[in-house]
């Protein structure tokens, strides 16, 4: 356990919760550092076959810790583009991973926290959260959280998000595509928990096989995409019981 992301097994799941509650667990550095170690850690564990991602207090994920950035100036270049690089290996860990990622989205998941909770596999919100990109309200710009919004909503929906900066109900998230269920919030925990339990309980070799490629071919021409499958249908024969 490190001293902002909790770490326990339930099971064959790896639960990670962000645990900054006073701050909403807003993504200063030493979390999201932990976070990368932590995801990378859980998808070499052999006795992992699922990780849950959720956030302690009242919040999911605030985005990026502002009073850090305020450090962050183009005087110190080198702290800039370190903290940049840190941020874009954490979005992009989700999809390398082998072992299936879920989201437990509870109260607010703003900029690089909307961006956490859309980086899971399945994502599951509780009635009363909230999800948005309110960057440009602060002058900004939702850039390296873009790139993986655009490929989950219609472009009409992910400008409307990243330019306003207005944010979604649990309702209008999930008919954006941006979550796969909303449960009550006293149900949240127990209904992704089940959840992540049952990708848990999928073949390995099939499952870490099917996130491979799905994630291969969604950015795809038709014709590659269809090659990969190609290729996974005759690799999966040798590992079919």
């Amino acid at each position: 356990m490190s001293e902002f992301l909790s770490i326990r097994n339930q099971g064959a799941v790896r639960i990670l919760t962000m645990n900054r509650p006073e701050k909403r667990n807003a993504l200063n550095t030493a979390l999201t550092r932990s976070l990368l170690e932590a995801l990378r850690s859980a998808d070499a564990d052999d006795s992992v076959a699922c990780v849950l991602l959720a956030g302690a207090g009242q919040a999911f994920c605030a985005g990026a810790d502002l009073a850090e950035f305020k450090d962050l100036t183009p005087a110190k270049q080198s702290l800039v583009e370190e903290r940049a690089e840190l941020s874009m290996q954490l979005h992009l860990a989700f999809s390398k991973m082998v072992k299936p990622v879920v989201t437990a989205i509870n109260g607010a998941a703003l900029g690089g926290g909307a961006g956490l909770a859309i980086a899971g596999d399945l994502a599951v919100m509780a009635h009363s959260a909230q999800i948005g990109y309110p960057e440009t309200r602060h002058g900004i710009v939702a850039a390296i959280v873009m790139a993986n919004l655009v490929r989950q909503v219609g472009r009409k929906q992910a400008f409307e998000l990243v330019s306003l900066g207005e944010p979604l109900s649990s309702q209008k998230a999930l008919a954006f595509g941006l979550v796969n269920r909303v449960v009550p919030d006293a149900d949240l925990m127990t209904e992704t928990i089940v959840l992540a339990e049952k990708l848990a309980a999928v073949s390995s070799p099939a499952m870490q096989a099917t996130k491979q490629l799905f994630h291969a071919v969604a950015d795809l021409p038709l014709g590659e995409a269809l090659q990969r499958g190609r290729e996974m249908n005759q690799r999966m024969r040798a590992f079919q019981k």
